[in-house]
């Protein structure tokens, strides 16, 4: 709108006095200015004011002082004097009578037919007629922008292009929008205003006089514009009047550039506002506004507007360079004068020849970046990165002259510096066009080798340990192994934006990289020497020597140029804090594959060397003490945790390896079984659930390894365990803490332990007082504990004392298991072995786990003491699958060499190995099994001392007795069951139950393999009643059943009976079926002698069978009859008479019901009759006769 120029607008020193109605400011302006404001002046003076007090009515009587000597205020105060009430009524029908004839009619409610042209008519108007004018003007404007859907047009109107009539035009469009608000939105006007020439100045004249609806008209001015306002000539017209606005009122502007990125319009607005405030800024050495508001633009996260703006410079591109009035052009001017002034004064890109040693001409030529100066080079080289690689801006020849000027400065060695080489340098990588000379290429060169030859002061003077040269290091090696992907990912990650790069673009710094500065062996031998970054952290970011250590080793460079890398590693792993800097386990990762795995097969001894046994042991030295020696410790628990998980991945791949190292004769050391047991694995792996969140992923990488190769360490007891220990009671145990339990020492502990089982209120006191301790605190009594738990066996020890050791020795196994179980398994042996002094080793435990059980017989009979057995037997028991698991994978070697000759071909002797393997560990486990039911047998003083302490709930499975039974022996019952169920021997059952259901749900085959072996038949109700898991023997019955021998079909019917008790179910029900079958048929082919051993042991369960499932009653009995029928035929060709049992049968099973009330005394009698009988057929009709008394008892009973 150049139209305006000529035009004198509202200053911003008068626009905030109309703001701030400042009648001093306002009594300050000159006659034109005060000119520009009188219709809301004259408003202002004649309206009755909502403000009644005494210093508006004083400031009332300035203005009209103010106005009394204008003398076009009578001119306004006659147009204030008009109806508008009529007015508005009339304009409503004007604007009824355009919509109904469209909106190029002529015909005017406002206006009649004029006489002459619209400027004559207004001259010649009164105040009523010149309302009528401009209103009918403005309306019929107003009506043509809606109607065009967003298409520009420029109206031509005679009122508002004269000069003469500008302020009287003026005067009246205020009063007319100040008195009919509703018919003229303030908003809509000034969206018409923009249609007509000289509509800036009358858009700032409005808004001057109504300066509240400054924020409200700039906002709509910008919703209703252009997505890219420099693309046509209506978005420059309102991109003009916005910026006379924002001239008007200044300190709005921000705002206002605020809108323009909010709705994504008028880009060219936000740089113009941008510029005039940077003009109007002082000068300093900050980043300007203008570089911030780019940036903020093109690296914001907001991808619209980057789009947005993006597209803006793309287009601008596309007009002619030569236009200086495009804003874009004044953008990049202004960041050019930025970029040059502070480049150095001193400069030339002219290259001398190479200086003498003792001459310093670069200091001449190529003078340092000031040091206030670097931040902004900084952000003024992100801002071009950004605009060349997000926004397609195409540098011109001055803008790349002066950016690889900028670039290859050389700023001082500060924090700041080190960051300006890094952003420069991945500029250079990122856009190459830059350097297009061949002096530009030497002068490049030349910039790379001061960083080279800098970069160890920078880094010890500026205190960054991330500094460039390890940048430069990384990047080489990218060269060298052809990963230039991984290039351009550095380069977007040190720039802090997503770009695209070519990798063609990036030959030339290949050749210049690999063969002028960077060849592999340099960068080789370089790499080694790079010192190691202290107390490395996630909380060190950038480029660190480790990630050019990392891609060094991930390339086998080191290897291949026979480097030795091992101790630049341990000294890295020794020099760690938290927060885990995230390439530390990659390291060690990519670090074991080059010991384990060649560099080539041509050279198969190209491999690194591990980490020695004792460089191992010295950073665990001092550890095993417990937490009172932490201030011996040398290294932290991150490198601790760190050189574990070195161990345990070497041994894993090791493993995982043999087969291919075996194939090429290698064979890598494995460290020794001493060395994994002085490595206190569970106490570290406790100290790191604490640091979770500061170990990264570490934590759950040392769960991984230790649930693969060490089971025992991840039972799941253990961590319920350990969840109580470091729980809130462990607190308030804290709090109960006295200096005395503090001072307990371990020989304190032996001389209690020395006084038992005399006095043992010490010893009570002082294991009392020790369960207050926490678990790293405990670790000094640990031997002591375990060595006297022989002492415990002495009767007359109170089971306090038992239940104390219990405890601590379950808190020592959250910190120590693995020694702590060697030391008890010792402690606990028989005596005659204590004598010998038979030490057992771990190794010797994990390969024989049943040597825990060969402990003191006394111990079975102690529950605290046999729960810590079990704990141990279950923990070697998977120790020992383990050990088996890696002993044939590290002898994998024997199955390569006959393979050879072998005509079953190269996989059979490893199925045969495996299978030999599964077949020790079935035979372990089931022997380990077998050992603890007889446990659970009572012994002969046990038997001697109670007749019913056989077995868990035994008097639950037997049938329920008889109607009229005697109240004496029911209590005599219940006596016996309660003593039963206060025993140490009930005890121990329920532990071993408690393992034997944990045993059989891991490995359901062992329970198969138990059961055909078979066990003591007394045991069954115990086992059924007590292992949950024992249903699972439903599956395999009627295979037992099916078994040639008869022990074994006895066995499985025993079995089932106790089953179809605790298991009423559909399953149950047809086995018990199938059993009653085979116990038919068996009946038909069994001789004499057989007949009588199977039948005797299993006639009883046929009552259980009844109890459990009545609709076999039938069966059961027609089973009962016949076998009575086949022993009374075989008496039968004997000389004895045998029809009174056979006549009793058949009525039994007739009229089952007249013998209920006397069954007792019938069967008592009849077994007194032939109590002399010693004939097996006669021995058996009577137990058949038993049994059916049983069962109609049994009926009758439960109905």
């Amino acid at each position: 709108m150049s139209e305006c120029s000529a035009l004198q607008f509202v200053s911003p020193y008068a626009f905030e006095a109309m703001q701030k109605v400042d009648v001093v400011r306002l009594a300050a302006l000159s006659d034109p200015e005060l000119r520009l404001l009188l219709p809301c002046l004259v408003r202002m003076a004649l309206c009755a004011p909502a403000d009644q007090s005494q210093s508006w009515a004083q400031d009332k009587k300035l203005i009209l002082r103010l106005l009394s000597g204008v003398e076009a205020v009578n001119s306004i105060v006659a147009l204030l004097s008009v109806d508008f009430h009529a007015l508005e009524q009339d304009a409503s029908k004007e604007q009824q009578l355009r919509h109904k004839l469209g909106g190029g009619s002529g015909e005017s409610i406002l206006v009649s037919q004029l006489q002459h042209g619209l400027t004559l008519e207004f001259e010649h108007s009164d105040s009523p007629r010149r309302l009528r004018l401009v209103l009918s003007e403005l309306l019929a404007i107003m009506n043509k922008v809606s109607e065009s859907n967003g298409e520009f047009f420029l109206k031509s109107s005679e009122l508002f292009e004269s000069p003469v009539y500008l302020e009287e035009a003026a005067d009246v469009l205020c009063i007319l929008q100040a008195e009919l608000p509703s018919l003229l939105p303030i908003v809509d006007v000034a969206e018409a205003l923009l249609h007509v020439k000289n509509g800036a100045w009358f858009l700032c004249l409005l808004v001057a006089n109504v300066p509240d609806s400054f924020n409200e008209v700039c906002r709509g001015l910008i919703k209703n514009g252009e997505r890219q306002d420099e693309e046509s000539v209506g978005g420059r017209r309102r991109t003009e009047a916005l910026r006379h606005l924002c001239k008007m009122n200044p300190s709005q502007a921000l705002r206002v550039r605020g809108m323009v990125v909010e709705e994504c319009h008028l880009p060219g607005l936000g740089v113009a506002l941008t510029l005039d405030h940077t003009k109007n800024e002082s000068p300093d050495d900050g980043v300007s506004d203008l570089v911030c508001f780019v940036s903020g633009l093109l690296l914001g996260t907001n991808a619209k507007v980057r789009t947005w703006f993006g597209t803006f410079i793309r287009n601008g591109q596309q007009r002619k360079r030569d236009n200086i009035s495009s804003v874009l052009w004044q953008m990049r001017r202004q960041l050019l004068l930025e970029l040059m002034g502070i480049l150095p004064t001193v400069r030339s890109t002219h290259v001398v020849e190479e200086p003498e040693a003792d001459a310093e001409p670069t200091v001449s030529v190529y003078s340092g970046l000031k040091e206030e100066h670097v931040v902004k080079a900084s952000a003024l080289l992100r801002l071009y990165c950004a605009l060349m690689g997000i926004a397609g801006l195409k540098p011109t020849d001055e803008e790349a002259e002066q950016l690889l000027q900028l670039m290859t400065s050389r700023p001082p060695a500060t924090p700041a510096g080190v960051r300006f080489v890094s952003l420069s340098f991945c500029m250079l990588l990122a856009f190459s066009t830059l350097v297009s000379t061949p002096e530009q290429e030497q002068l490049m060169v030349m910039w790379l080798s001061w960083m080279i030859k800098e970069e160890a002061y920078f880094e010890s003077i500026s205190g960054v340990s991330a500094s460039f040269g390890e940048m430069l290091l990384l990047v080489a090696m990218y060269f060298h192994s052809n990963q230039l992907s991984a290039i351009i990912d550095l380069v977007c990650s040190t720039l802090g934006m997503k770009i695209v790069i070519k990798p063609s673009s990036l030959s030339r710094m290949k050749t210049i990289f690999t063969q002028e500065i960077f060849t592999e062996q340099v960068v080789t031998a370089h790499a080694v020497r790079v010192p190691v970054t202290g107390s490395l952290s996630a909380n060190i970011t950038g480029f660190l020597p480790i990630h050019c250590i990392y891609q060094l080793l991930k390339s086998r460079s080191f290897t291949k140029h026979k480097v030795s890398i091992k101790d630049w590693i341990y000294r890295q792993l020794c020099e760690t804090t938290t927060p885990l800097h995230p390439q530390l386990l990659p390291l060690i990762d990519v670090y074991i594959n080059s010991i384990l795995t060649p560099a080539s097969k041509s050279n198969p001894e190209a491999t690194n060397q591990p980490v020695t046994e004792q460089e191992i042991l010295n950073v665990f030295q001092g550890l095993s003490g417990g937490e009172n020696t932490r201030s011996m410790q040398r290294f932290s628990i991150t490198t601790q945790l760190l050189v574990l998980y070195y161990v345990l991945s070497y041994e894993e791949a090791l493993l995982a390896n043999t087969k291919i190292l075996a194939a090429m004769q290698r064979k890598p050391k494995s460290y020794s079984s001493a060395l994994m047991d002085q490595i206190p694995i569970k106490y570290l792996i406790r100290q790191a659930q604490g640091l979770q969140q500061e170990l990264g992923g570490l934590h759950s990488a040392l769960l991984r390894l230790l649930a693969t190769n060490y089971p025992h360490l991840c039972i799941v007891d253990d961590w319920i365990c350990e969840e109580q220990i470091t729980g809130t009671d462990a607190l308030l145990r804290r709090m109960l803490l006295t200096n005395m339990a503090k001072n307990h020492s371990p020989k304190q502990l032996q001389e209690a332990f020395s006084m038992l089982p005399g006095n043992h209120t010490q010893l009570m006191q002082i294991l009392e007082h020790l369960t207050l301790l926490s678990a790293g605190e405990l670790i000094p009594y640990a031997e002591v504990l375990t060595s006297n738990m022989n002492l415990l066996l002495e009767a007359g020890v109170p089971r306090g004392i038992l239940q104390a050791v219990n405890k601590l020795w379950m808190v020592l196994n959250t910190v120590m298991p693995r020694r702590l179980w060697v030391m008890t398994v010792n402690a606990l042996q028989p005596s005659a072995k204590l004598v010998r002094q038979q030490k057992y080793t771990q190794n010797d435990l994990m390969i024989d786990p049943l040597i825990v059980l060969r402990c003191d017989q006394r111990v079975h009979r102690s529950p605290p003491l046999m729960d810590i057995i079990l704990h141990m037997l279950n923990g070697y028991l998977l120790a020992s699958k383990a050990y088996l698991n890696a002993h044939l994978k590290e002898t994998a070697e024997q199955d390569i060499r006959p393979s050879q000759n072998n005509p079953m071909g190269p996989e059979a002797p490893e199925v045969t190995r495996e299978e030999l393997k599964n077949a020790l560990l079935a035979a372990q486990d089931s022997a380990a099994v077998q050992i603890l039911l007889e446990i659970c047998l009572p012994t002969e003083e046990e038997r001697g001392q109670s007749s019913s302490g056989q077995g868990l709930l035994r008097d639950v499975q037997s049938p329920p007795s008889p109607q009229g039974a005697e109240a004496e022996e029911e209590e005599e019952q219940e006596e016996e069951e309660e003593q039963s169920l206060l025993c140490n021997l009930r005890e121990v059952q329920c532990l071993i139950c408690c393992l034997l259901h944990q045993m059989y749900i891991a490995d359901p085959n062992i329970v198969k393999l138990v059961h055909f072996q078979g066990y003591p038949c007394e045991l069954l109700a115990l086992t059924v009643a007590g292992i949950p898991s024992m249903h699972i023997c439903l599956d395999f019955i009627p295979e037992l059943i099916a078994q040639p021998e008869l022990e074994k079909q006895i066995f499985a019917i025993q079995l089932l009976s106790y089953l179809c008790i605790q298991y009423a179910l559909p399953k149950s029900l047809s086995v018990a079926r199938l059993a009653i079958n085979v116990m038919g048929t068996l009946l038909t082919v069994l001789t004499q002698s057989k007949r009588y051993t199977f039948f005797m042991p299993t006639l009883p369960c046929l009552v259980s069978f009844c109890q459990a499932f009545p609709p076999l009653y039938e069966d059961i009995m027609s089973l009962l009859i016949q076998i009575g029928q086949v022993c009374a035929s075989d008496v039968a060709t004997q000389t004895r008479d045998f029809d009174p049992i056979i006549t009793r049968l058949q009525q039994l099973k007739e009229k089952p019901h007249d013998f209920s009330g006397f069954c007792k005394d019938s069967s008592s009698k009849s077994c007194s009759r032939d109590s002399a009988s010693l004939d097996p057929d006669v021995q058996l009709c009577q137990c058949v006769e038993n049994t059916i008394i049983e069962i109609i008892n049994m009926s009758v009973s439960g109905i």
